[in-house]
């Protein structure tokens, strides 16, 4: 998606070139840009006899709605889960754990 956004429409041929090697191949990124498209984060067009895609939401809007679906499918859409996981598999200490309540409850 970050090619998308920083980059403009664009048909999976540039978005290939766009790739430092070891490039993917075109059928692996052709795959993902029609799960995305499936999953409504890029729409097509169709000029000549090739599709050129583009983005339609915004990286906000990606973070959100990506955030959403891991805290759904992974952790039974608690994120009290998702806070209780990181703390025990000490990605986030107590120190930041209180540090976060304490900016929670300030308002901050």
């Amino acid at each position: 998606m970050d090619h998308f956004w920083k980059q403009g429409p664009m048909f999976i041929r540039d978005l290939l070139n766009s790739y430092p090697d070891p490039r993917p191949t075109f059928n692996t990124l052709a795959s993902q840009v029609r799960t995305l498209e499936q999953d409504g984060f890029l729409k097509r067009e169709l000029l000549g006899n090739a599709y050129r895609y583009s983005p339609i939401i915004s990286e906000k809007e990606y973070g959100r709605k990506t955030l959403s679906g891991a805290v759904e499918d992974f952790f039974n859409n608690s994120y009290l889960d998702v806070i209780h996981s990181l703390v025990k598999e000490e990605r986030i200490s107590l120190e930041e754990l209180k540090e976060l309540i304490e900016r929670i409850e300030k308002g901050a």
